[in-house]
């Protein structure tokens, strides 16, 4: 054998057909490395079924009436966290195999509470359910014809590493806030504060504070599966606290229990299986809002769903390519149409099954953490999603004190990327911080993406640099204005 041949570096082969469809190998990940993510991933994102229906399952449209034919006792809730799971696993399943990436979907936190309590208000369940498939048929449209993929191209790479580093510190947040670390102050001179009194308060605060410092020992001391061990730890011990302590849920009925567990209360399941009800599924009056609120009421309103769902997913799927080291020289992950072609049937989908519009979820973070890089990771975690309306019993013992502190850790990992913005050129340093910082402050993705938008053009404009902004930002640009103006518009309008 020559020289030459002895030197030649092996470069590893798939092993099985599931790698070579998954770029497994190509992107540096493993199988078990990719099933671990999407545990992890389902995991952090499990809440939503239990959450949606509680903010869809207790409001009332413009005719009294609940979601899934409620009768405001929390007989509908079941239907709608069945309704819930289904898409959330089906479009998750197809976004794996479809598009080769590892993010989930599943119905979006504050578009939901839009949809109830902005929305539904005007009109019947159906009317509104009616309006989330157009705002998602629109989407799909802009994707197809190609426009939303250039927006994506006419974002500075700088502005789009603001937005992974936003993303992180937002998540971070949810984490804190989720597990009654960081709360809102019900008097004095500052909006949150540490625990209820400026202290840790309650036994699931400390689980939570206890799975923080598991999760990082772990991490730091390069444990395979460290999230996901520090998951299911942290469950355990939560178990046993509740077992003990007795202490229950933060909100029961009237009752308020502020050192609580913020959603699900621990415990060892009575029953192991549940039968799914799909009532909510297909529950949607396509055109029947414009009949109900008028045209351009209607117009105004899927314009809001629209732009909220627009950047939230350019923001989340930037931040997990990020994390996962798959963006190109561009800043854009691998397949990026395909991505959004899934995102955006994703929001009809959440539509036609009534439960509001689906969206990438930046909880993806924490199975990328773990080492998520392809679709696989996404099967998995929409499996476990079409498995939870079934064992939904089994689901509902993860409290998201255990939970959240994956969040955490994947926001300081996001954090990182900080140093890759020039802090000392103005023209988007500016804009860059703004957007970092009004993620977390405002609770909002979108906010924080208009404003760095919005920051970015007018500085440009100022020094005179007008014409070196790509036209497609200028467009953004005032699109934002309109939505953070929305409220007056439609005052000045009169609907």
């Amino acid at each position: 054998m020559s020289q030459t041949a002895v030197e030649r570096p092996s470069t590893p082969q798939p092993s099985s057909g599931v790698d070579r469809f998954f770029k497994i190998t190509e992107r540096g990940s493993s199988v078990s490395r990719e099933i671990r993510g999407g545990v992890v991933t389902f995991f952090t994102m499990a809440y939503i079924v239990v959450l949606n229906p509680l903010i869809l399952g207790f409001a009332k449209d413009v005719n009294g009436d609940f979601l899934g034919g409620g009768s405001g006792d929390g007989s509908n809730l079941s239907a709608i966290a069945a309704g819930t799971a289904l898409v959330a696993g089906l479009l998750t399943i197809f976004m794996g195999l479809f598009a080769n990436y590892p993010l989930a979907l599943a119905t979006g936190l504050g578009l939901n509470a839009f949809v109830a309590l902005a929305i539904a208000s005007q009109m019947t369940w159906a009317d509104a359910m009616g309006l989330v498939v157009l705002e998602g048929i629109l989407i799909l449209i802009l994707v197809l014809t190609g426009f939303r993929t250039a927006v994506f191209h006419a974002v500075p790479t700088q502005l789009k590493v603001a937005i992974s580093v936003g993303i992180g510190l937002f998540i971070a947040l949810i984490g804190f806030v989720d597990a009654g670390f960081v709360r809102r102050t019900a008097t004095g001179p500052v909006p949150v504060q540490l625990g209820t009194d400026g202290f840790i308060n309650g036994w699931p605060t400390f689980v939570f504070v206890l799975g923080l410092v598991l999760v990082v020992i772990l991490w730091v001391r390069k444990v395979k599966g460290a999230i996901l061990i520090a998951i299911v730890a942290t469950t355990i011990l939560a178990i046993i606290v509740e077992a003990i302590g007795k202490i229950g849920p933060m909100v029961a009925g009237d009752k308020v229990n502020p050192t609580g567990w913020n959603l699900v209360v621990p415990g060892m399941p009575k029953d192991i299986i549940s039968t799914p009800q799909l009532d909510t599924v297909g529950h949607f009056s396509l055109f029947g809002s414009f009949e109900r609120v008028g045209i351009v009421a209607a117009i105004l309103l899927i314009f809001t769903l629209m732009l909220a769902d627009f950047f939230d997913t350019m923001g989340t799927m930037t931040a997990i390519g990020a994390e996962a080291g798959l963006l190109d020289e561009e800043g854009l992950p691998p397949n990026t149409t395909k991505i959004l072609v899934v995102d955006s049937i994703a929001a009809a989908a959440g539509g036609a099954a009534g439960v509001s519009s689906n969206t990438s979820y930046v909880e993806s973070a924490s199975g990328v953490g773990e080492g998520a890089r392809t679709g696989l990771a996404s099967v998995v975690t929409g499996a476990l999603f079409l498995l939870s309306m079934v064992f939904a019993p089994l689901v509902e013992i993860i409290p998201s004190e255990a939970a959240v502190p994956a969040l955490v850790l994947v926001g300081f990992l996001m954090m990182q990327q900080v140093k890759e913005i020039d802090w000392n050129d103005l023209e988007i340093a500016i804009p860059a911080f703004l957007t970092i910082v009004l993620m977390p402050f405002t609770y909002s993705i979108t906010a924080g993406i208009g404003a760095g938008f919005v920051a970015y053009v007018l500085i440009k404009a100022v020094r005179g640099k007008a014409a070196s902004v790509h036209p497609l930002m200028w467009l953004i640009a005032f699109l934002f204005v309109l939505y953070f103006a929305i409220d007056p518009i439609k005052t000045l309008l009169g609907v």
